[in-house]
């Protein structure tokens, strides 16, 4: 199982009541079995030439209304996280996990390599950060980074949180009576998870990591949105709405009005880029064109 999407199930998981994991394991369940039989619902999660985020975003649309928001939840950020090759597998590995959680209660956390251990820790995260503002996410960052520097300049606390020989259950009690009802709430959870699915000798390196991964994860929640002209309420709503569909949370648009694109708009959210212009779309055409016509007129003196 991909250690993110682990990270990201254990979160879900420690919210849920036994009922509703019940559905989410049968939903799961049922989610697996349909792919190894529908070749059409397969090619759509396993498209190579698709990126993660528009397959999972088929995904819910396929599954909207017929799974528990949990299992939509789950399952698209497992599609969206997974290599696409490898995103049957990973839905597999992600219903055995969740049958796992309702049969016993728990799973516990294997021990990982240290990348493997702190892309587990930022699946957590994710799902912690899914519904929370940039504002919150801002201070998220903050509380994280001022706990690592406090682990790090206090000795005796770093040498107990690294201890493996101390139990998690004694670290976190540690963690949550030093930083709980000071920090944010979500921020508290992670830190706590750190302890729970990190390396104990890197977590000082692993709250590090996750700052810069907060950091990231607040600019997808940013749409920087350069538009022909001004949007009116209802298109602003549109396209609020279609983001929301593919990357799967809400987001703020920023609005920013350039003639210059002729027509239509030009979207950044992350790293990711969408251009629906009309410069955009004749600048694709020459480009086309420069690279499938020839050279047919030579100039001489």
């Amino acid at each position: 199982m991909l250690p993110t999407i682990e990270g990201y199930a254990a979160s879900v998981l420690s919210e849920i009541d036994t009922a509703t994991t019940t559905v989410v394991s049968n939903d799961l369940a049922a989610l697996d079995a349909a792919s190894d039989v529908n070749p059409q619902l397969r090619g759509a999660m396993t498209d190579t030439s698709v990126p993660g985020i528009i397959r999972a975003a088929v995904l819910a649309d396929v599954l909207q209304g017929k799974v528990d928001a949990v299992s939509l939840q789950l399952a698209t950020y497992a599609v969206r996280v997974s290599p696409a090759q490898d995103a049957n597998t990973s839905l597999h590995d992600l219903a055995v996990f969740v049958e796992t959680f309702r049969r016993d209660g728990l799973v516990a956390a294997s021990s990982l390599g240290l990348t493997m251990a702190r892309s587990r820790v930022a699946g957590f995260a994710d799902a912690r950060l899914a519904r929370l503002t940039p504002v919150d996410m801002e201070q998220i960052e903050d509380d994280l980074f001022r706990w690592a520097r406090t682990i790090e300049s206090t000795d005796e606390l770093r040498r107990l949180l690294t201890d493996r020989d101390v139990t998690v259950a004694a670290r976190q009690a540690v963690v949550q009576s030093l930083i709980g009802g000071r920090a944010h709430a979500q921020a508290v959870a992670i830190a706590l998870y750190v302890i729970e699915g990190g390396r104990a000798r890197d977590v000082v390196g692993t709250l590090d990591f996750l700052v810069d991964h907060v950091a990231r994860a607040r600019d997808w929640r940013v749409a920087k949105v350069h538009a022909a002209k001004d949007l009116s309420e209802s298109e602003r709503a549109d396209l609020a709405r279609a983001l929301t569909a593919m990357i799967g949370h809400n987001v703020d648009l920023q609005i920013k009005i350039d003639p210059s694109l002729l027509a239509g708009v030009v979207v950044h959210v992350g790293d990711m880029r969408l251009d629906a212009t009309t410069r955009g779309r004749l600048q694709s055409l020459k480009d086309a064109l420069a690279v499938s016509r020839p050279a047919v007129f030579t100039v001489s003196n």
